[in-house]
């Protein structure tokens, strides 16, 4: 008797998933992303594992494509936007939609990244649905825990991580941490994932130096949002403007809700010239921007809420320092590479900049360091794929379903 395939519903992020499956399916990874994909590492662990899958993320853009063996699909959050109350209510209403969806799939397990509240999934494994949270932010802010009615909601979610999950993935020792804040030790796998990317991407970059300043180049690539910190990067340029300091100029990547009001901000204070917001960029595009730099500055506040911003892991395959904050938890992988400063601090990211830019002895020692910290980020077995296929083994998952006949055992 010929045992049904693997079933697996992944509930991803907010992700063009329909544009990375087409991608996927003629063999090159998306060009909008600098690092392999998370969905795109799915798409191989299932192809790999012979599953169907169903892959639900919550991009803006609603569609749905049906191909063989797997259901991609964009389906939207409601009140993402919204006060308190109808955010709350939005997430529940999804949750209670993605668990609708695994009973109707028939899901044997379903990975789940963000767009939910947490404690709606608990249903899941009531009908022997295995349930892998993939967290890939703090669960909150550093500086604001959860209070009132919020406290109320991270009870629920503490009961679910502590006894209906089958696995848990942490891009981050800090996100780990806060989940063990949260729950106390657990009693099923918790295993960390690296980003992962292809070697080669940065050649010809990382091997070769910048131009010789001036201008000394500092980048930004990201959301263009305010907790994203590019008002306070915005605030240094005019600082050093009114101070006098030439010769340092910024390029800023990404698109956002404060693109447009950071343009105009940046018109007004006459700064055009050398502060240029490029919008989004493509990934050819992106690897030029970093040839180019000095210097990458991840300003992040802490009024955001971050589990490992990718674009210091970038700066330091393209062999660019960086100066950030312990607001991103990315330090762990890299802090040789990071001159590190409080956040929030204008006047403390100013300074960085300047001794980057002066002290050439220390400039030379955080490229070493870039070099140093490199390789693991092209380690696949390191990534998210291979890890939850390494969950997927280790919790049954895949034996059940008579994919594979050796249970592989956890990593120490």
């Amino acid at each position: 008797m010929t045992r049904k395939p693997l079933r697996i519903l992944y509930a991803a992020g907010p992700g063009d998933v329909i544009g990375t499956y087409r991608h996927w399916k003629e063999g090159r990874d998306d060009p909008s992303e600098v690092a392999v994909t998370y969905s795109g590492q799915f798409f191989d662990v299932c192809r790999e594992l012979g599953a169907e899958a169903w892959v639900i993320s919550y991009h803006p853009r609603r569609e749905k494509l049906r191909d063989g063996p797997f259901v991609v699909e964009h389906r939207q959050v409601r009140f993402m936007k919204g006060p308190g109350p109808l955010y709350i209510l939005g997430q529940v209403w999804y949750g209670l939609r993605l668990v609708a969806s695994a009973l109707r799939f028939r899901a044997d397990v379903v990975v789940a990244m963000s767009g939910m509240a947490w404690f709606t999934l608990a249903l899941l494994p009531v009908f022997g649905v295995k349930v892998v949270p993939t967290l890939h932010a703090t669960f909150w802010r550093v500086t604001h825990p959860p209070r009132g009615f919020n406290r109320f909601l991270w009870n629920l979610n503490r009961r679910f991580f502590s006894c209906r999950v089958a696995a848990v993935m942490c891009v981050s020792d800090a996100v780990a941490d806060q989940l063990k804040g949260l729950t106390g030790p657990l009693d099923v796998p918790v295993l960390r994932f690296a980003p992962t990317y292809r070697r080669g991407l940065f050649d010809g970059v990382a091997d070769a130096p910048p131009g010789e300043p001036p201008p000394f180049r500092v980048f930004y690539a990201g959301r263009i949002e305010r907790n994203k910190g590019v008002f306070d990067l915005l605030a240094v340029a005019e600082r050093f403007k009114g101070e006098g300091r030439a010769g340092i100029e910024f390029d800023l990547c990404g698109s956002g809700g404060a693109l447009e009001e950071l343009r105009q901000r940046v018109a007004d204070a006459g700064l055009a010239d050398t502060f240029r917001c490029h919008g989004h960029v493509q990934k050819q595009a992106m690897r030029e921007m970093y040839r180019w730099a000095h210097v990458v500055v991840v300003p992040t506040t802490s009024e955001f809420v971050e589990g490992l911003n990718k674009v210091v892991v970038e700066a330091v395959l393209a062999a660019r320092p960086v100066i950030t904050s312990p607001m991103c938890p990315a330090l762990e992988y890299v802090r040789g590479a990071v001159l590190e400063v409080p956040p929030d601090d204008v006047d403390a990211y100013a300074r960085a900049i300047l001794r980057l830019a002066d002290d050439h002895a220390l400039y030379d020692e955080k490229r070493r360091a870039c070099a140093d910290a490199s390789p693991q980020f092209y380690e696949p077995q390191r990534g998210w794929g291979e890890t939850f296929k390494r969950i997927l083994r280790t919790t049954g998952a895949v034996l059940e379903r008579g994919v594979a006949d050796v249970r592989e055992p956890l990593p120490s």
